[in-house]
């Protein structure tokens, strides 16, 4: 999708109508992303999550007790479908699929990393619910780095509204 990667400017592996601007853009919002891993026995596991998009990595906050992190710590993989529909036939999204690394060191880091992705979604003030202080404060944080491998977009924005 680019002449030549830099530092600054990846060349990210999209397919469809999206540029890394556009992309950028539509990730900016703080959609519901749903993260799809494979159970050791070969079952699919879909959850939905918060995420955070950097330019080049798709970060996701897990925590060390869930399946999805014994899902990654089994295969390494995982796809994550990020979208919006606006009835009808109008809809948006990206796919990515890619190997993760699960990061959790340093635990104040990592603390800190979920705050940062909690506050995008929460804002400051929601920070101070009940659930968010424990989700943060109690939670065995891990952070899930995306190394896309592709990146599928669509935009059919465009297309027929609904009717009625």
């Amino acid at each position: 999708m680019c002449a030549t990667p830099t530092e600054s400017q990846p060349c990210l592996p999209i397919k469809g109508p999206f540029t890394p601007e556009k992309l950028r853009n539509f990730l900016a919002q703080p959609l519901i992303a749903r993260f799809a891993t494979v159970t050791p026995q070969g079952k699919p596991h879909v959850v939905p999550v918060w995420y955070d998009w950097d330019g080049r990595y798709l970060w996701v906050t897990i925590d060390r007790r869930s399946q999805k992190y014994r899902n990654m710590v089994a295969n390494p993989y995982c796809a994550v479908t990020i979208d919006e529909t606006w009835g009808g036939l109008r809809f948006i999204g990206a796919i990515f699929e890619g190997s993760v690394e699960l990061i959790d060191q340093p635990e104040d880091w990592a603390r800190e990393f979920v705050r940062k992705v909690y506050t995008r979604y929460m804002g400051e003030e929601g920070l101070c619910a009940p659930t968010i202080q424990r989700m943060i404060n109690e939670g065995q944080h891990v952070v899930v780095k995306i190394s896309p491998e592709k990146i599928l977009t669509w935009d059919d924005t465009s297309g027929p509204a609904p009717v009625g």
